[in-house]
């Protein structure tokens, strides 16, 4: 059990180090305060974060190729491929391994996701690959 314990503490430990490493461009409304919080999110998860507040973030979105069925408020981007709202760090730090998605998504706003805290309540979500032939997949349930 100690050994088990020992390689999940390690493996742990080497994913920390790889989030490290990666910076994350977010594009925000400046008045979103879920926004922030995702942003404290990834910052407690290792990623350095730049902030860009945006006025127009309907053109951003159509720019970096988010699907609107895919929207939600706040537009990150990493090494090319963009993570469109509340998306958990964890699914971010092993994006990279998927070339053949053009980015992930949590679309809406689901209570209890990452920035979308709020007391206990928390909904089901998914977290949505878009392929790049423009095809979704589901790559996380929580």
């Amino acid at each position: 059990m100690l050994k088990k314990n020992l390689i999940a503490l390690g493996l742990l430990a080497l994913s920390t180090l790889a989030q490290a490493s990666q910076t994350i461009d977010v594009y925000r409304d400046p008045n979103c305060g879920c926004c922030k919080e995702w942003i404290t999110h990834l910052r407690d998860n290792g990623f350095t974060v730049n902030d860009h507040v945006e006025s127009n973030m309907s053109a951003v979105k159509q720019k970096l190729g988010v699907a609107p069925r895919l929207a939600s408020c706040h537009t990150g981007v990493i090494n090319g491929q963009f993570i469109e709202g509340h998306v958990p760090a964890e699914q971010i730090a092993v994006l990279g391994k998927r070339p053949d998605l053009k980015g992930i998504a949590v679309p809406g706003m689901p209570m209890g996701s990452p920035g979308m805290e709020m007391g206990d309540h928390k909904d089901a979500y998914q977290v949505i690959g878009l392929t790049r032939d423009g095809k979704d997949e589901v790559v996380a349930e929580y």
